[in-house]
Formats: structure tokens, C-alpha cells, sequence
């Protein structure tokens, strides 16, 4: 049940993550779930506004908090198609999710667990959840690169 329940908001994600792709962007998308229901989604916008910090995650937990009008989403959990880099790993563990389901692994900027457990540094209680529509969410992942190896 929860499984299935996983995977449908992580299609919501991967529809996000093509919106980043057809935008020229990486493609993470991000949704935030509170009590069954989305209160909000957010994809990959760093090229568009030239910022840094516009990830999926960031942008999913600025209109979170707005929505919601607290800054706390512990009730809430973030379903993201790659394993938050360190930044948002961060503003996930600040913004006190009380659950993380990504699709794959990061190896190269992962903050939890791919390249670096920032939970190994602090004592939230928060639960990680991995591997779930992994293959189609490093495929398209992959074919961005691919494409963007050939020009673009």
C-alpha cells in the first residue's frame, strides 16, 4: 500500500523533472505531501534565474512554508526523483520533514547517504526512503546529459 502510495507521488516528481528537462534545466522535480495531499511541487530552475540555489527542493519548500504559513513541515514528507545534493539535504533536515523518499542515489553530491549522511551529523528523526521509480528517474537524468553532450 505505501509502496504504491511512493510511487504515485513520485510520478507527480518525474513530471516535474521533465518540465527541468524540457527547460534546459537538470532534471529533479519535487513534490511535498502533507496528510495525502500535495501542497506543493518544484523543479530544477537554476539556469532560468541564474541562481545557485533554485533546486526542485528548495523552490517545493519555499511554497510549502508559504502555503502552509510555517516555516516547520514536519508533518509533511518530500518526494524527490535524485538524492537531495548537501544544500537541500540541509534545508530538508532544517525544515524538519519527517520523511524523504528520492529516487536514486547521488554519488557525487548526495547528502544522505550518497556521497555524505548529514543525518550522521545530527539527531533528527527523520526517515529516508530510496530507490523508488529509481530507473525511470536516472533515466531521464541520464538522457539529459546524453543530450546535452551532444550540444545541447
Amino acid at each position: 500500500m505505501q509502496k504504491d502510495i511512493d510511487k504515485y507521488f513520485m510520478q507527480i516528481a518525474l513530471k516535474e523533472a521533465y518540465k527541468a528537462f524540457k527547460e534546459n534545466e537538470i532534471p529533479v522535480g519535487a513534490v511535498i505531501v502533507s496528510n495525502g495531499k500535495i501542497i506543493s511541487k518544484g523543479h530544477n530552475k537554476k539556469e532560468k534565474y541564474n541562481d545557485p540555489t533554485n533546486h526542485a527542493e528548495i523552490i517545493a519548500i519555499k511554497k510549502a512554508v508559504k502555503k502552509i504559513d510555517d516555516w516547520r513541515l514536519n508533518n509533511c514528507e518530500i518526494y524527490i526523483t535524485k538524492e537531495p545534493c548537501v544544500m537541500c539535504a540541509g534545508a530538508i533536515l532544517e525544515a524538519r520533514f519527517k520523511r524523504v523518499i528520492f529516487g536514486f542515489r547521488d554519488k557525487e553530491n548526495g547528502g544522505f547517504g550518497g556521497k555524505i549522511n548529514l543525518l550522521d551529523y545530527f539527531d533528527d528523526k527523520i526517515i529516508i526512503d530510496s530507490g523508488i521509480l529509481e530507473k525511470e528517474a536516472k533515466s531521464i537524468f541520464e538522457k539529459f546529459f546524453e543530450k546535452m553532450r551532444r550540444g545541447g
